[in-house]
């Protein structure tokens, strides 16, 4: 198989672990979120009319509760490679201009001036980082748009699935 070698810069030195030190991953565990945002409500949102009515609900009970507001919007994975029996096909992260314009478009809106929120992005399966970003900001409740179509039909909804596999409350809105 040809294939290209990539040598290291002379320059570069390759880092050793040491045996005898541990690990520091194990004792410290990972806290990437805002602590103000612990505890607050986490909602699925692309901007569509489902998700829109998400939003307004979540913003609702966010405000009820005086806490914050984590919108979360998964950027799209795509197959690279047709699966034909023989490897599971491999997902690219594809980039995702529409974070972007749904974090503008937020910021500019005037019912989100009652809660404090933060728009995360993420890249993956829906259903897996909506409830790990619930995990990471110890979120009361996920709240997600209802999917209709004929494609939720088929492969089975972002709420359905949610729903069976979240450690949290799931909150879906028709």
């Amino acid at each position: 198989m040809a294939g290209h070698e990539y040598f290291e810069p002379a320059d570069r030195k390759r880092q050793v672990a040491d045996p005898s030190a541990t690990p520091r991953a194990a004792e410290q565990p990972r806290h990437s979120c805002d602590p103000a945002f612990r505890h607050g409500v986490v909602v699925g949102f692309d901007g569509s009319t489902s998700s829109e009515r998400a939003l307004a609900y979540a913003i609702g009970m966010a405000h009820r509760s005086g806490s914050g507001l984590i919108i979360v919007h998964v950027a799209n994975r795509l197959p690279t490679t047709v699966w034909a029996g023989c490897e599971p096909p491999v997902f690219v992260d594809v980039p995702d201009h529409r974070t972007e314009v749904l974090g503008l478009e937020l910021a500019c809106a005037d019912y989100l001036a009652e809660v404090p929120w933060i728009l995360v992005e993420r890249g993956g399966d829906i259903c897996h980082e909506l409830e790990e970003v619930g995990r990471e900001y110890s979120a009361d409740a996920i709240v997600v748009g209802s999917t209709h179509g004929i494609v939720g039909r088929i492969f089975g909804s972002v709420a359905g699935r949610l729903a069976r596999r979240a450690q949290r409350p799931v909150v879906v809105i028709p």
